[in-house]
């Protein structure tokens, strides 16, 4: 399984929903509320090329983007290979 990322805050409901997600599908992941260390959100928006909204959600090295994005890759089907590598 690859490694997972995700920058969130407390009360972001796409934040809930991605987290949710990820553990229907038995993924772990970290965690990086950039609300309470802020330091992350400056991390986050180098690593998302300036998208400035929570959830920024990586997998491996590759930048998934926010919920609909994973969501959609989901759908799509593409989302299981990405987690497993």
């Amino acid at each position: 399984m690859q490694t997972i990322e995700i920058y969130t805050s407390p009360l972001c409901g796409y934040c809930h929903a991605a987290k949710r997600l990820l553990t229907d599908k038995g993924a772990s992941f970290t965690e990086y509320d950039v609300v309470r260390t802020p330091e992350k959100r400056q991390e986050m928006l180098s690593r998302a090329n300036g998208r400035h909204t929570v959830p920024q959600i990586f997998v491996g090295q590759t930048h998934v983007g926010g919920y609909d994005d994973m969501a959609a890759l989901d759908r799509a089907g593409k989302l299981d290979p990405l987690l497993k590598g």
